[in-house]
């Protein structure tokens, strides 16, 4: 007996044409299990017992014979299967062995027909129906999952002669059915209240039919002028734009953008982020430089290709990217397509951002797609851009998806009502539209009610491929919305070509042709990403664990060219061991192999200053394989930290020390709890403090070195020194910073042995060491350091220092902009504004007030736009010190109660200018004692710490106080202690000045 591939009706054996639709009838595929959201009727008879004590045997068998007969026929007659009697129950599957866009609905006619029928039957039935994923295709049954027991467990609710359906079920049909709400049942299994409905009627529609044409684009006229001005002003300003386009799946994103980029007169080059793989941060950027095919590309462009082992950083990477595509608009306008962008790491979408915020003389249309959830994530995209424009695409008006029904037609008729069925259920989504036509015209089925949902529709349209077209279009979606004909062939069994398949999928819309990523043979993309999910879902997770493996071994083998091949393929292997493990089949050989591959990669993207994208790989790492967790868990603590996340990297490495304690690893307990005094400084918790770091610190070297764990001691090293020069210790920093970096260098650790010299900048400035024995700090830079380190902007305020301390004022401010240049070249933005009060120190020097004012206003301003109190708090008070000197006391009191809301009590720097500029505003209004008290209590604070500067001039405010109180012979005597402190310092301009003072008449 054949079963009809397209109505599901059963037919005589020999039968070429399906007996109920006329379809031509294909030889019968092998059964196989699938995966399938189908809906599950139960039809049980009441009182069948007390029947049969009042009924004659013979009497009653004739009766159920009837019963069963009658509801067999019903359940066929729209499309279901019955799979069994059990007692005097039925139990049909709308979905099997064919999906149906409205099987939900059909089951739900079915079961109105079936109540109706029992009176003349004699009999009384209740009846409940579930809509769900079961696994189809098994010897023993239809259907299995608890789609299944949920819908006996509604029958069972039900009262006699009534329907019960679950919330699905509704969800599915609710614009063809009235129903009324009932209480949520408590369904034996289940361990919260089930919703149900119970059906009153269902409404009569009816079907018609369609083949399926390319849908035209329909409106959008307004959207495509928006694009096409955007790129008109970018060419004749040779500027660069950024233009985001958002909707949602299937609203016309991609169809607007195709249109337009027809007819424009530029250079197109395209990129999409993966739905997959989180981690995978520059997988669309890699796709652009490989289109641009950029000759002799700067470092970071080939650290991000993979060609380079130099560490880089996100800021570097960005500005690469951004200066190729400079180049490559010099000649003809870029337009540069970045699809998919909800799905992007923050550091892409910064990257993004960076190119629109600074690129200058070159004609850059950058076009993003995305769906609205973009804005979920960030909610500030493209705001305060004046160079920004975002477009959401609206869903077509009635009128429009009527239009776009009637050039889909192409002037054939269809039946009365169904248009505007499919206009109401479409939703004025043309996606939705283009494939419920495409479906009825394929199937040749003249009875299709339109879906309510894509996910039936598509799902519906794949079940009635030929078998070895939909085992192709499996395979694919393994890969991706993307994938090669190779690797779908080599994922055959036995591994066999795909071509002919592939031709029938492109000819049927599916897939369109693509550009192979890989030496892999023709690439391929799904036609819409909904169509990859469909095929994927119906998987079994058997299955897609397999077939992930393989894939996965397939691409180890010809991804070679792939940048971020082990980020692929350990998500690859990833998916296979969680399918695996839900099945209660781990495969721990399988889980340690993909997070060896994911914490590779982890590390990987922290070289390169991809700090969100190396917490996200190490985190799903960690959570593989219990045995490798805790060796990951404190990487995975100091990346939360990094990047924000306080809360988490807390309770990671508090999970980690209590681990390690139990299982006695004293290497994860010395780091973790580093790391762990670390977070609760910057946390603010009780009793955390600088100190309390360095201490563990020094413990944590102490096991590190003994157990000759010398990546790790460069790093332990590394964060002692760092907070030494917190709490005031500049120069024990500097040593421990050349001691880490030394320890780093010799581990291969590039990523800390560049942070080192970074951070030495800091310690020298603040510290006691004279200027003249670090003017070239930089000069023994190794060379494995050396690439790119010309852009680091700390490097020329080194030498602002430099010149600004030996009075070079111009050489100084020549240094200072280069540094603030390359600080807005690599979007570094809080850096380049609080690198304002490098330079306002020089122009005090200068004797410039009102130019060290003015950048310190405008610092000030755009810190506290950013967000930042740490840097701000120093500028504000180095602001209220200009003011004071401008004689605007009143202004730099306001300004200093402004830094008291948020300054640290440990930040050493501002809590002392808090005390001496305040204590000189109180001295100059007449408060002569509190003046001098607080400026003694800055004094004191600094001279705890052997920042020379700080300390010196907290001296020269306290001596200008005890001027004013009448006491010269005090105040000559601080001024030259502060004088022994410029000149050991080998601050020229400010020993000089600090002389004047000291032969000069009281300063009021």
């Amino acid at each position: 007996m054949a079963v009809c591939a397209v109505c599901g009706a059963e037919n005589r054996a020999g039968a070429r044409f399906c007996d109920a639709c006329g379809v031509a009838l294909a030889a019968p595929a092998a059964s196989r299990e699938q995966r399938k959201t189908v809906t599950v009727l139960f039809c049980d008879v009441v009182g069948s017992t007390a029947l049969g004590e009042s009924a004659d045997p013979e009497a009653l068998r004739a009766v159920l014979a009837r019963y069963f007969e009658r509801m067999r026929a019903i359940v066929e007659r729209h499309g279901g299967t019955v799979e069994k009697f059990v007692g005097d129950a039925v139990m049909a599957v709308f979905g099997v062995p064919v999906v149906h866009e409205d099987d939900a609905l059909r089951a739900l006619r079915a079961a109105a027909e079936m109540r109706d029928a029992l009176p003349e039957l004699g009999v009384q039935a209740r009846i409940g129906l579930d809509t769900g994923e079961v696994v189809t295709g098994t010897e023993e049954r239809l259907a299995t999952g608890d789609t299944v027991n949920v819908a006996a467990r509604l029958q069972q609710a039900a009262a006699p002669g009534e329907i019960l359906l679950g919330a699905e079920t509704h969800s599915l049909a609710r614009d063809a059915i009235e129903v009324e709400e009932v209480d949520p049942l408590e369904l034996k299994g289940k361990a919260r209240p089930v919703a149900a409905f119970r059906l009153t009627s269902v409404r009569r529609d009816a079907p018609g039919v369609a083949r399926h044409l390319d849908a035209p684009m329909v409106g959008r006229a307004h959207e495509r002028k928006l694009l096409e001005d955007a790129f008109a002003n970018v060419a004749r300003r040779r500027g660069c734009a950024l233009f985001t386009l958002l909707g949602t799946a299937g609203v016309g994103k991609s169809r607007l953008t195709r249109e337009f980029l027809v007819g424009v007169d530029a250079r197109v080059v395209a990129g999409r982020c993966l739905s997959y793989g989180e981690g995978i941060t520059y997988w669309p950027v890699v796709e652009v430089v490989k289109q641009l095919g950029a000759e002799s590309p700067p470092e970071p462009i080939r650290a991000l290709l993979g060609e380079s082992d130099v560490p880089t950083t996100a800021e570097e990477i960005a500005w690469a990217v951004r200066k190729l595509l400079e180049a490559s608009a010099e000649e003809q306008p870029l337009v540069v397509v970045f699809d998919d962008i909800h799905w992007g790491e923050p550091t892409f979408l910064d990257l993004i951002e960076h190119v629109a915020d600074l690129s200058r003389d070159a004609p850059i249309l950058v076009l993003c797609l995305a769906r609205p959830e973009l804005l979920d994530r960030r909610p500030g995209w493209g705001g305060g851009k004046l160079n920004a424009t975002t477009v959401l695409l609206e869903p077509l008006g009635a009128a429009e998806t009527d239009e776009l029904i009637d050039r889909l037609l192409g002037g054939e008729a269809l039946e009365q009502g169904l248009a505007q069925r499919i206009r109401v259920a479409a939703e004025g989504n043309p996606l939705f539209v283009e494939e419920m036509l495409a479906m009825v015209r394929e199937s040749g089925e003249r009875e299709v009610v339109v879906p309510p949902t894509i996910k039936a529709l598509l799902a519906a349209r794949l079940d009635q491929l030929d078998p070895a077209e939909r085992a192709v279009l499996e395979r694919g979606a393994v890969e991706g919305q993307l994938f090669h004909g190779d690797a779908v062939a080599a994922l055959a069994t036995p591994p066999a070509s795909a071509d002919r398949q592939l031709v029938a999928l492109v000819r049927k819309e599916l897939v369109r042709p693509d550009h192979a990523q890989l030496s892999a043979g023709d690439a391929y993309r799904f036609r819409h990403l909904l169509i990859r999910d469909a095929a994927y879902d119906a998987l079994p997770k058997t299955v897609r664990a397999d077939l992930h493996e393989r894939f996965a071994a397939w691409l180890e083998e010809r991804g070679a060219d792939l940048v971020e091949r082990d980020e692929i393929v350990g998500y690859h292997l990833e998916q296979a061991y969680r399918y695996r493990s839900e099945l209660g089949h781990a495969d721990e050989a399988l889980a340690r192999r993909a997070t060896a591959l994911l914490a590779s990669s982890g590390r990987t993207a922290r070289l390169r200053g991809d700090l969100h994208a190396a917490a996200n790989l190490l985190s799903r790492a960690a959570e593989l394989h219990s045995s490798d967790r805790l060796a990951l868990l404190p990487d995975l603590g100091d990346l939360l930290f990094e990047t924000g996340e306080l809360t988490k990297a807390a309770a990671i490495l508090d999970e980690a020390i209590a681990t390690a304690r139990e299982r006695g690893d004293e290497r994860v307990e010395a780091v973790a709890s580093v790391w762990r005094a670390m977070v609760a400084g910057h946390a603010g918790e009780p009793d955390a403090s600088g100190e309390r770091v360095i201490a563990m610190a020094d413990q944590a070297a102490e096991v590190l070195e003994r157990l000759g764990e010398d990546a790790l001691l460069a790093r332990v090293v590394a964060l002692g020194a760092r907070n030494r020069f917190y709490v005031g210790h500049a120069k024990q920093s500097l040593e421990e910073l050349r001691r880490a970096q030394a320890l780093a260098l010799a581990a291969g650790d590039l990523y800390v042995a560049r942070d080192c010299y970074l951070w030495m900048t800091g310690a020298i400035y603040y510290g006691e060491t004279p200027m003249s024995e670090f003017a070239d700090i930089f000069d023994d830079l190794p060379d494995e350091l050396r690439p790119g380190f010309e852009r680091q902007p700390w490097l020329h305020v080194h030498e602002t220092f430099m010149h600004g301390y030996a009075g070079r004022y111009e050489d100084a401010r020549e240094s200072f902009r280069e540094a603030k240049r390359l600080a807005g070249e690599l979007g570094l933005r809080v850096h380049e504004a609080a690198m304002n009060m490098f330079i306002a120190e020089i122009e005090l020097m200068a004797g410039e007030v009102l130019t060290a004012e003015r950048v310190l206003r405008e610092s000030f301003v755009n810190l506290g736009e950013l967000g930042e109190s740490g840097f701000r708090s120093t500028v504000g008070t180095l602001l209220a010190e200009s003011l004071l000197r401008l004689g605007r006391d009143a202004e730099a009191e306001e300004v200093l109660g402004v830094v008291d809301g948020f300054v640290l009590d440990d930040d050493v720097d501002p809590q002392v200018r808090l005390r001496t500029v305040r204590g000189r505003i109180r001295a100059r209004a007449g408060d002569l004692a509190e003046g001098e008290r607080l400026a003694r209590e800055g004094v004191a604070i600094a001279a705890r710490t052997d920042y020379l500067l700080l300390h010196a001039y907290a001296l020269l405010a306290l001596a200008n106080v005890l001027r004013l109180t009448g006491a010269e012979d005090d105040a000559a005597a601080i001024l030259q202690l502060a004088l022994d402190l410029f000149e050991r310092k080998e601050n020229l301009p400010m020993a000089e000045q600090t002389r004047a003072l000291l032969a000069a008449a009281p300063v009021v």
